[in-house]
């Protein structure tokens, strides 16, 4: 009997690697979990190989799944660029990455503007920590990340600075002199963090970290519960339940690049660095606020 590697079982298979677990891979492709799973049984059975295994609560490839991943990419792409040139579309899924503190503002104006510029494109975005988002993107897992910290990569595309902002809860009162001013931040590795702490020391201002969170909420649950002061990228946007604070030094900007892995068409990552630019050239007022269904969220921030 001859093997055959159908393209349904494979774009399957790279959802399951794209996205960390069957039930998500079942989400992004509208199938069930029960499909996906036959469909990697199928690929399993024309290889001979087990190419996906259980990894703590999602999944992970083997080595021959990774061996895999890389021919199903050229498969995939092949298949629909031979369809393109017939006048025949099928729908693009980009996966745009974002760490968490950025996405809170960036992602609804982002989704609204791509709807226009990207009509015939499924996006799909993934809020994960920096250094994640870096390796999905060196591994064709992430098309397109949105990055705080210098853009010193071939991959990044500066697209302007992120103005950041001290907050704190209502009425809450710096510690008297030479107290340490008690920080909170998101878990290392953060640029956040580092612009944070490194703003208090150029200034000779005593500071330590009184709270860490994994994610965006815990740090504004935490400012609001009076654990500290934080620093954070909001667009001149004040969150819910906190106040901005201007008894402490300006924080410089921190830039942001998009990027983007290798072999990915400048006709998807021109228009998400262009939007962008806009953005951030806007006057804090003028952000639009939009509704960004398709997110996957990872641990951390």
């Amino acid at each position: 009997m001859s093997q055959i590697l159908d393209i349904a079982p494979l774009r399957s298979f790279v959802a399951v690697a794209d996205t960390g677990g069957f039930q998500r891979a079942a989400t992004s492709l509208h199938l069930s979990q029960a499909a996906v799973s036959q469909h990697v049984r199928k690929l399993e059975s024309a290889t001979g190989r087990v190419l996906v295994e259980r990894h703590g609560r999602g999944s992970r490839l083997t080595a021959d799944g990774e061996r895999l991943l890389a021919q199903a990419r050229r498969i995939l792409s092949l298949h629909d660029e031979t369809l393109r040139g017939f006048g025949r579309h099928t729908a693009e899924t980009v996966v745009i990455g974002s760490t968490e503190h950025a996405a809170a503002q960036l992602l609804p104006y982002l989704s609204s503007q791509l709807g226009t510029s990207l009509p015939d494109t499924r996006i799909r975005f993934r809020l994960d920590r920096g250094t994640k988002l870096r390796e999905g993107v060196a591994e064709g897992r992430v098309d397109l990340a949105l990055l705080l910290g210098p853009a010193d990569d071939l991959r990044a595309t500066p697209v302007g600075d992120l103005e950041l902002t001290w907050y704190s809860a209502p009425g809450w009162q710096l510690p008297p002199a030479p107290a340490p001013i008690p920080v909170v931040a998101f878990d290392q590795p953060c640029a956040l963090r580092s612009r944070a702490l490194e703003t208090l020391a150029e200034n000779a201002i005593p500071a330590m970290v009184n709270a860490e969170a994994i994610q965006l909420a815990g740090v504004q649950a935490a400012v609001g519960a009076g654990l500290g002061v934080a620093l954070m990228a909001t667009l001149g946007q004040t969150p819910e339940g906190l106040a901005p604070r201007t008894d402490l030094p300006a924080p410089r900007p921190l830039p942001l690049a998009v990027w983007s892995r290798q072999g990915l068409s400048s006709r998807t990552s021109a228009p998400v660095a262009e939007a962008l630019r806009q953005l951030l050239a806007r006057p804090s007022s003028s952000t639009l606020t939009a509704s960004y269904p398709d997110v996957e969220y990872a641990q951390g921030a």
